[in-house]
This record gives structure tokens, sequence and C-alpha cells, in this order.
């Protein structure tokens, strides 16, 4: 089979429980590159279960202890040195995630505010939870109105994290639109995986079952005894898991999981230039259309997910 050209990457995206990881590990087979990892949740060590954590070489997974606090400015640094190396060895960067901001800013350049200094996030939170969420987005409000608008007040993380960036002059909603052109630092595709809503929900429902199998509920147990940081506390489903008895523990797991994956397909909507594929169908016929596509350099339309 042809090769594919040179200094591209191929990103994939796509809802948790989709096959990502599956037709990326096929994408390398057939292309001979390497996969990174945009996930903000598969950074972390000792969670590989709860983050699904790939069983093939990823780069940029498992790089960081649960007691790291992880930056998107810090993730992207990271991004841009793996894929630029790998193009430089003349092989195709397979760029594969579920954060869709971990994404994009493996991708692009963008212009990221730093992480918040020490014990910064920790002083919003206790606020937030001393004041209460009303009285926390009003201070919002008063600093920073565009990201209030965008923001409810009971979303703790993002009120949270509007403040933090606030108080360092920057807005998590900025005034530019940068975030969702097309311009990206290398020659790009972007693929979304999409498939009906129905096996979706029946992939998401067999993958909970199977973490639990796995032994989920103790790693997520460990993991709470250590130290962990704020950012891996959002590790989907840690805290059911540690906490509920098991049969509780699954249904909270299947719904947090969906809840995430509609938000996923948020994502993939926003995404200009998409070139969609079916997802409902065996891993090697995906990973051969998506090789075919970056073969020739064809974009096929684009539909929205959904």
């Amino acid at each position: 089979m042809p090769s594919t050209p040179c200094r591209l990457v191929l990103a994939l995206f796509g809802p948790t429980a989709s096959g990502k990881s599956a037709v990326a590990g096929a994408l390398a087979a057939r292309t001979g590159g390497e996969i990174v990892s945009a996930d903000s949740m598969q950074v972390y060590r000792g969670v590989p279960i709860l983050t699904a954590q790939p069983e093939f070489p990823t780069r940029l997974v498992a790089i960081w202890p649960l007691s790291h606090e992880a930056s998107v400015s810090e993730y992207a640094a990271l991004a841009h040195t793996e894929i630029d190396a790998l193009l430089d060895a003349g092989r195709v960067a397979i760029v594969v995630g579920g954060t869709g901001l971990y994404l994009r800013a493996a991708l692009a350049e963008l212009d990221l505010p730093p992480a918040p200094g020490p014990g910064v996030r920790e002083r919003w939170e206790g606020l937030y939870d001393e004041r209460g969420g009303e009285a926390s987005h009003a201070l919002l409000a008063e600093r920073d109105p565009a990201a209030a608008t965008a923001v409810h007040p009971n979303d703790r993380r993002r009120v949270v994290r509007a403040l933090e960036l606030a108080e360092a002059g920057a807005s998590l909603r900025p005034s530019h639109g940068r975030l969702w052109t097309e311009e990206t630092r290398q020659p790009t595709i972007v693929f979304g995986l999409d498939m009906p809503s129905e096996e979706l929900d029946l992939r998401i429902a067999e993958r909970a079952r199977a973490m639990l199998d796995a032994g989920a509920a103790a790693e997520a147990r460990r993991a709470l005894a250590g130290p962990i940081s704020s950012t891996a506390r959002h590790i989907l489903g840690l805290r059911e898991l540690a906490e509920l008895p098991a049969a509780e523990a699954h249904a909270a797991l299947i719904a947090r999981t969906r809840r995430y994956a509609a938000y996923q397909r948020k994502w993939m909507r926003r995404i200009p230039g998409l070139v969609t594929v079916s997802g409902d169908r065996p891993t090697g016929e995906i990973a051969d259309e998506i090789f075919e596509v970056a073969r020739t350099r064809q974009h096929v339309p684009a539909h929205r997910a959904g």
C-alpha cells in the first residue's frame, strides 16, 4: 500500500468508547507512524484502567504522578515537541484524544495562560465552597462579565478556573475565536469518529462493566488514598467507584460517561474542517478509510455528528 505524505499529522477525535485507541493502533501499523495522546486524564500514572490507557506504545501517557497539577499550556509544549520530533524523523504523527482542548492545543499555537501558581486554585476552590456558587459567580461577573455569561454558577470547576484566569489578567472567554479556526502548526487532517447513539450507549455500558471487572474500584481507592491534584480528581468515575457499592458505582459510571460523551460530541461539531467517518464498523475498515484520505489528501465532505 502506498505510503502517506511526509510531515503529516493525523488527528483523531471522538466520544469516549467510540474506539479511537484501536483505530489509532491500526493507523500506526499502516503508516509506520506513532501515536501521541491528547487526553487530559491519560497523562496520569497509576490509573490505567480508569483512564482507559492504551496497551500499545503511546506518547504522553502516564507521564505525571497523580499529585501533579496539570495545565493545558504545559501539555501543549510537550505535545508540540513530540509531534515535531516524529515529523522531523519522517514519520506520521497520529494525535488521538477525547479532550477537545488538549487536541486543539496539540495541533495549534494557542495563546494559553500559564498554570495557576501554588495554592491559587485551592484558594478559589475554598472561596467557592465557603460562599457558594451564586456568590462566586457574582464575583466572576464583576471581574470578567464575558466569562460569567458562559459559565453556570453550579459549575464549580469552570467558575474556579474563570476566577483564576481573571486574576491572572486572562479570560475563560477570550475575545478572539482562534480556538475554532482551521489554523494548525503542521499539515493536519482531523478525523471524527461518529456512530449512532444507541451503539455508543451500548459500548459505554460494556466498557464500564469491563473496567469494574478489571479492578477499577480498587484502582480508584488507591488513587484517592495518596496525594492527588485537583485536576486528577476529575478522572471520570474516580469518587463513585471508590465510595459506592458495585452496582451503584456501575450505574453512576455509565451515567457520567454518557454525559461526557455528549459533551465530546458538542466539541466535534465545533472543529472546523472535520472529516467525519462512521465508527460502527470493523476497526481495520475505519483505519483503511482514514489512511486513504490521508494518502490522497482528499477531504471528504464532513457532516455534523449527532
